[in-house]
């Protein structure tokens, strides 16, 4: 679990590239600080990773709730990072002008916790339908699931869109799909 390195890198410079080509002015409020919190705790965790990913184990039998808010916000490297934020900031910005700031930061703290409680509950499952205990110690981190759920939510306020996806048009409701299949050849793990 340990993949991550400190400091400035590739993927982090080129985040901030790409934020710095869309402009702070034309960053809504709300996506804006989820994209600086990602990027400080990046750069300051406060928790190494294998104390912050969350599994069935350490969060359900160690009782080590804690991590239902650590996970979502630390990234396993630069790359990890970059690929979250820059769907964030894409998401962020159609979907807080539409739904308006305080909705918005409520909808992410929402999808913040129950990402992870889907999460737990998935493994579970696993665990009893395969009778594999291992699926206990599976450890997750990352913003991955609060973005999907963010993209369902966007497909429902703006039906019918396509999306490029490697230069391919994509239906909308199909791109979020296309793009996990990417982002895990891209960056396995």
């Amino acid at each position: 679990m340990e993949r991550r390195q400190r400091g400035v890198s590739a993927g982090l410079l080129l985040l901030l590239y790409q934020i710095s080509q869309v402009g702070l002015q034309n960053i809504p409020s709300v996506t804006l600080g989820v994209l600086v919190l990602n990027i400080f705790l990046f750069l300051n965790p406060l928790r190494p990773l294998s104390e912050a990913c969350l599994s069935v184990n350490e969060a359900v039998h160690r009782k080590n709730w804690q991590r239902l808010l650590l996970a979502p916000f630390h990234h396993a490297d630069d790359w990890h990072l970059y690929y979250n934020m820059i769907s964030m900031l894409w998401k962020g910005i159609m979907l807080e002008r539409k739904l308006k700031s305080l909705w918005f930061a409520y909808i992410i703290a929402v999808f913040s916790i129950l990402i992870g409680v889907v999460y737990l509950v998935l493994e579970v499952l696993l665990v009893i339908i395969l009778d594999d205990p291992s699926y206990e110690m599976n450890c997750g981190v990352g913003f991955s699931g609060v973005l999907f759920a963010l993209k369902v939510l966007n497909n429902h306020y703006n039906p019918g869109r396509v999306s490029s996806v490697f230069g391919l048009p994509i239906s909308s409701k199909y791109a979020c799909w296309v793009e996990l299949v990417a982002i895990h050849f891209i960056s396995p793990g």
